[in-house]
């Protein structure tokens, strides 16, 4: 199997280092970190990542507005949205918008790497 190359948007610090504890523990690579969407958007085109995982709720630009940005750019971004339980109308949005999954938080280890092995197209173990 390829490695798995991923980018961690959130604005809070510790949810990415959470994040990034999970996915590096399942040999997935987290090539790029970003605070906001904005940041999110220049690090996808300049990593090709194969994921990215998005918050929704940040300063400076959304997860929705760095979606359609993203996806602007390329179509077949794979996008998973991460969520706080009460958002379910931008859940919905973010499907709407072309993100593949969305998690959410408090989130459970399981459920993030099966969002991103059947985002990429690999069975669960």
């Amino acid at each position: 199997m390829n490695q798995i190359k991923i980018i961690l948007v959130d604005d809070l610090s510790f949810m990415r280092d959470a994040i990034r504890s999970i996915v590096e523990k399942e040999n997935i690579t987290v090539v790029g970190e970003a605070e906001n969407g904005s940041e999110a958007v220049q690090l996808y085109s300049e990593l090709s990542p194969d994921i990215v995982l998005m918050d929704i709720t940040m300063p400076v630009m959304d997860g929705l507005e760095s979606l359609k940005h993203i996806r602007a750019y390329d179509s077949g971004a794979k996008v998973i949205m991460c969520s706080a339980l009460g958002q379910q109308k931008y859940i919905i949005k973010a499907i709407q918008l072309g993100a593949r999954d969305f998690i959410l938080k408090p989130f459970k280890p399981a459920r993030i790497i099966s969002a991103i092995t059947k985002a990429v197209g690999i069975n669960d173990k």
